[in-house]
């Protein structure tokens, strides 16, 4: 009897399983992205530390798929709460049932504060290695820049308390005494462009765009600081005016690469032609830089640094998921 009960629950969840199959569209990007990367492969390093989280627990395969569909679309951890409840694609996806019950809201919060910046940066490494396979990395042309990350657009309140306590002004120097997020400072690209948070320094590889290398500053760092933590190991680097200095072109030289540099107005060495062929050739993947994020989601050097990798995660597998298809191509083995 106990036997014949089994068999009629195992034929029943195939059932809901082959339903549940065709309510997803062929074509749509998710279930090419489930073909793109073995994600039970994946996070498999998390597993060791990772038991489960909630009432019921959620395995640890189905909560990272919940962290990249809410950095997919963007996504609050109400809205991802509201997306993997009733989303069918979502759901289909992160490995929930039709009648299995989904995480709320807090789950989000409490996975990312256990996953931690360093596994989701190793992640993102893993992920990288996987995209290299399929020939998405040319590891020939990189280009670095830095793009603003806002943490607060007016700080009125934090100024007139600064006054209050007899400051002359609110300025880097004074402002984690007054601000919510103690490490986010002002920078600035210009006299117009000034903003309160931090910058996202990105190695990015131009055969498609893909980020391969990233790192999360404060904003008061200038950009040719930290050429040291994300310059390639080959290949020619492409850099603007910013990145103009002997500090910068001498850990691109260390790092085997070649500086293409956009060179100052001032700089001896500036040949005006040859910095019109390199912004031509940057041109196209500027739009990397520009089209990130540029709105802090947390608090704090660490947690803007995660959200940043998971950015980038989605990044480069929104790109894999539209090149790969139509190029037809298969994993490189090593």
């Amino acid at each position: 009897m106990q036997k014949h009960i089994a068999q009629t629950q195992k034929m029943l969840l195939a059932t809901e399983k082959e339903l549940f199959d065709k309510l997803v569209d062929q074509d749509h990007p998710f279930r090419e992205l489930s073909g793109l990367v073995d994600f039970r492969q994946l996070v498999e390093p998390l597993r060791g530390f990772y038991s489960s989280l909630g009432r019921t627990g959620v395995d640890i395969e189905k909560g990272f798929k919940c962290l990249i569909v809410q950095y997919w679309e963007n996504l609050s951890d109400r809205e991802m709460e509201n997306a993997v409840k009733g989303t069918m694609p979502v759901r289909w996806f992160c490995g929930f049932s039709l009648t299995e019950e989904t995480p709320d809201h807090t789950y989000f919060c409490k996975l990312r504060k256990r996953l931690g910046t360093k596994r989701i940066a190793n992640i993102f490494k893993a992920l990288n290695k996987i995209l290299e396979g399929y020939g998405m990395f040319g590891n020939v042309f990189k280009f670095i820049d830095a793009s603003a990350i806002v943490t607060k657009k007016a700080l009125w309140k934090e100024r007139d308390k600064a006054i209050a306590d007899g400051e002359e002004k609110l300025n880097n120097l004074n402002i984690k005494k007054y601000a919510a997020d103690k490490q986010a400072r002002w920078g600035a690209k210009s006299k117009n462009n000034i903003w309160f948070g931090y910058k996202r320094h990105a190695s990015v590889d131009m055969r498609y765009g893909l980020i391969d290398k990233l790192a999360v500053t404060p904003a008061n760092v200038v950009d040719f600081k930290v050429t040291k933590s994300i310059c390639p190991k080959q290949g020619m680097v492409f850099t603007d005016k910013l990145y103009d200095c002997k500090e910068s072109d001498k850990w691109i030289k260390a790092n085997n690469c070649y500086a293409a540099t956009i060179r100052k107005n001032n700089n001896k060495q500036k040949n005006r032609d040859l910095d019109r062929w390199r912004s031509k050739v940057r041109m196209p993947f500027e739009g990397v830089f520009s089209k990130l994020n540029k709105r802090a989601r947390y608090r704090g050097q660490a947690k803007v640094t995660m959200q940043c990798f998971l950015e980038a995660i989605c990044h480069n597998l929104k790109k894999a998921v539209k090149i790969l298809p139509s190029k037809e191509l298969i994993p490189i083995r090593t």
